[in-house]
């Protein structure tokens, strides 16, 4: 069920959810979080299908806000209930003029009481998310670098911004090929690496978070190369790990399958596809507590990359993946 509210207010927003859920039966006592997504307007859909699909893992209430400062003041609201909204309330708030200048007064009525708080930039998010109207009354801030205008800058910019709590997509795109190699290095024999050869597109800013992250945890320097990005082949391109008894070849040359080739076994094709954004969001909802392990990454690894890698092509401007 869809219930529309034009020329509104967060206190009638907020009246008509309890009317709702009063005649339907619609409960928010199973609610673990409320999800607050900003978005530009227009690009509410993708974001909130996702939401949606994430609820069926993580009940929640999702607060979407689009704010428009050009045109005269005005909050048009929108109600999504049912099969509408998956298994989460779904409240989309449309703002003008100086109205949407208060993204945290525009929200705050609409909090599920004594719930952790998740903001969610899905394009650009604010240079200093933990310092935002939405992320300071949020434990957990979640942004993607990929979805910007300039994926190198905006992994840049949360480098130097990083406060606990922060997250990218860009970090959790990097789960399976993290597990991967991981679960390699477990095995026998267990020596040394002494050398790591990181490819990927010019347009992934998952692949400078993978170099990052090795160089951080075997303490090796990294060779980074980034090509130019084409429709078949974008994200990660593979990881070479350098060792006495040979080399361990990671490497995805068509999409969702990568082969693993390591010395004196036989080749492995191994399932690793590029993580949608209903993926992305259920893992980042599944811990409120800060990702200590991102925050090293993106603060100290990060610096190591730029320090010691070499970088063949710098990265443009557009839309990445993992």
């Amino acid at each position: 069920m869809i219930v529309d509210l034009p020329n509104t207010t967060t206190s009638a927003v907020s009246k008509s959810i309890v009317s709702i859920r009063e005649e339907g039966g619609v409960v928010a006592l199973g609610r673990v979080l409320t999800l607050v997504i900003a978005v530009p307007i227009g690009d509410e859909e993708e974001a909130i299908k996702a939401a949606n699909d994430a609820s069926r893992e993580h009940p929640m209430r999702v607060i979407v806000v689009s704010t428009d400062p050009t045109k005269p003041n005005r909050l048009d609201a929108e109600i999504r209930v049912g099969g509408d909204a998956g298994a989460s309330e779904v409240i989309v708030l449309r703002a003008y003029g100086e109205i949407a200048a208060d993204e945290e007064g525009l929200v705050m009525a609409l909090l599920l009481p004594d719930a952790p708080v998740v903001a969610w930039w899905p394009r650009e998010a604010p240079p200093v998310p933990s310092t935002s109207p939405l992320g300071r009354i949020a434990q957990r801030r979640i942004s993607d670098a990929a979805a910007a205008a300039d994926p190198a800058a905006a992994i840049a910019r949360c480098s130097v911004s990083y406060a606990p709590g922060d997250t990218d997509f860009a970090w959790t795109r990097l789960t399976l090929w993290r597990a991967q190699l991981a679960a390699v290095l477990d095995q026998p024999p267990y020596e040394p690496i002494t050398g790591i050869d990181v490819t990927g597109a010019s347009d992934s800013p998952s692949t400078m978070l993978l170099a990052a992250w090795l160089t951080l945890q075997l303490e090796v320097p990294v060779n980074l190369t980034m090509t130019s990005p084409d429709e078949e082949r974008g994200g990660i391109h593979g990881v070479r790990l350098h060792r006495a008894s040979g080399v361990i070849d990671l490497e995805r040359e068509i999409p969702g399958v990568a082969t693993l080739t390591q010395p004196n076994q036989p080749v492995h094709d191994i399932s690793l596809p590029r993580r949608n954004l209903r993926d992305c969001l259920s893992e980042e909802l599944r811990r409120l507590d800060p990702d200590v392990l991102f925050g090293r990454v993106i603060t100290d690894g990060v610096a190591l990359i730029a320090d010691q890698a070499a970088v063949t092509t710098p990265f443009p401007t557009g839309k990445g993946q993992a």
